[in-house]
């Protein structure tokens, strides 16, 4: 840590800010879920006397019949893509999600403050990268929401933010140093920056896949509980069919479709990357491709998005398959970063660390 009160220093105070209010938030969206869940508990209790059912055994269990299963996903669907203003009221959702603008606010200033420190991009080394790379999750995310109600993935994105951001200040600092002769390249402005924003656009991806899961298994569990109950089963199984809050999201198909959206758009992004990068490698070293770690894993990646995308649009993969192969997608991605960056020696070993 810096000792005196230079602009890193108050950088370096930003940054342990930010990470106590994404903290907070995270708090808060945990919080608005146990709320969903309770919220969800009660629609449940009430719905055999709000809702007509075809076949009264269905409800008399206690399960819900297939006809409120629908017409909840219908419900969640509409509150997906609905206008800001017309949005259900949750409190603690809204809470989050201000908290989580304020964390996003003083991480633009700490990574900006950095940046000026160093008199160049804030992105050359293990730590930079990694404020960077966090402050356009964030950035993602929020312009999201202006589109799509997806406050539920609150906990996840705030969670993933205070481990990386935490984990890197804590780990990863190191103070500013001048750039490396092979960093001094205007494709370090581009290379890096839209590697970081492909990494944002595939962690949303990844928390939708991570969801997408979980709801599929609540549906198959609530489907098979009703065909039981409606077969006449004298003992069918009363547990729970998974988090309560699940019931108050979308169906899995469209989380799953939402998914892909942003896997395409971060497919595209490091597409670029690839291919940017091993321009620079000629500019840097004479040669476009020699087998380096880092460039091996970053074709990797590359690889598993494009077979994700391809399964899914050609060979029919979805459902948990696809949810699967988007999350060792992004899986790949944090072990190029944190992996491959400390342990792997090659031509790419800026990280910054003795």
């Amino acid at each position: 840590m810096p000792e005196d009160l230079s602009l890193d220093a108050v950088s370096v105070l930003l940054v342990w800010t930010a990470v106590a209010v994404y903290a907070l938030a995270f708090i808060a969206y945990a919080v608005d879920l146990a709320r969903r869940s309770d919220l969800a508990l009660k629609a449940k209790d009430a719905a055999p006397a709000t809702v007509a059912a075809p076949a009264p055994a269905l409800v008399g269990a206690g399960a819900p019949t297939i006809r409120e299963i629908r017409a909840a996903e219908a419900e969640a669907e509409l509150a997906l893509n609905a206008r800001p203003a017309e949005r259900p009221r949750l409190l603690w959702a809204r809470i989050g999600t201000t908290l989580t603008w304020l964390g996003f606010l003083l991480h633009v200033a700490a990574t900006v403050l950095r940046g000026i420190a160093a008199e160049r991009v804030p992105w050359s080394n293990m730590y930079e990268f990694a404020m960077t790379g966090t402050v356009l999750v964030v950035a993602v995310y929020l312009v999201v929401l202006f589109r799509y109600d997806l406050r539920f993935l609150g906990t996840f994105i705030t969670g993933l933010v205070v481990v990386l951001l935490g984990g890197a200040a804590t780990s990863f600092y190191v103070v500013v140093v001048p750039l490396a002769d092979p960093l001094k390249s205007v494709w370090l402005v581009i290379h890096v920056f839209v590697a970081s924003l492909a990494s944002a656009f595939l962690a949303l991806a990844f928390a939708l896949s991570v969801v997408q899961l979980m709801q599929a298994r609540r549906e198959a569990r609530a489907i098979a509980r009703v065909g039981a109950e409606a077969d006449g089963a004298a003992s069918v199984s009363r547990g729970r069919d998974g988090a309560r809050f699940l019931r108050t999201l979308p169906s899995a198909d469209s989380l799953e479709s939402l998914a892909y959206r942003f896997a395409i758009i971060g497919f595209i992004f490091w597409t670029f990357t690839l291919i940017a990068g091993a321009i620079w490698a000629n500019d840097a070293w004479g040669r476009y491709w020699g087998f380096d770690t880092k460039e091996v894993w970053t074709f990797v990646i590359w690889v598993l998005y494009a077979g994700y995308i391809h399964a899914r649009a050609t060979r029919g993969w979805r459902g948990n398959r696809s949810a699967w192969l988007s999350i060792v997608g992004f899986s790949a991605v944090l072990f190029n970063f944190i992996i491959v960056n400390q342990f792997f020696k090659g031509l790419h070993a800026y990280s910054g660390l003795s």
